[in-house]
């Protein structure tokens, strides 16, 4: 059975709440580039319960689903991800204690967690994974869909 991703879109500011992933060693191919907040399903929770505590767990913010956007599966990582649009409720943005900021050694090779916003103009020059998402995205920007 392939795993369950969940990934949040927040518009904040003037652009989205993302995150820069910067000295990927476990990655030699690509160790900079920036991905949609989110992680695995726990337990039993939702999939909407899931993105709101892996948002909260990774920026600190409180947010709500407003609805599902995309999905894709990954061959690579046998792993369907499930993006939904969420609304910004409250919360310091940057304040996210999940693991990957404990120091943990197991997330080591993972490199820096670093969280940005991102200006919507600017989507569309960094290096946003995965692809075929980014460039749903990045014409849905275009179209004004956010």
């Amino acid at each position: 059975m392939s795993r369950i991703r969940l990934a949040g879109i927040i518009p904040m500011e003037d652009g989205f709440a993302l995150m820069h992933r910067k000295d990927v060693l476990k990655n030699p191919d690509m160790q900079e580039y920036y991905v949609f907040p989110g992680g695995g399903q726990e337990g039993n929770e939702t999939f909407e319960q899931g993105t709101i505590r892996e948002i909260k767990e990774e920026f600190g913010i409180d947010v709500k689903i407003v609805k599902k956007m995309y999905e894709e599966f990954s061959e690579k990582f046998n792993q369907k991800t499930i993006y939904y649009l969420c609304e910004y409720v409250s919360g310091k943005f940057g304040t996210g204690t999940g693991p990957e900021f404990s120091n943990d050694p197991k997330y080591i090779d993972s490199g820096k967690y670093i969280p940005e916003i991102v200006n919507k103009d600017n989507i569309k020059d960094i290096p946003l994974m995965p692809p075929e998402i980014k460039e749903k995205f990045v014409n849905d920007i275009k179209n004004r869909i956010f």
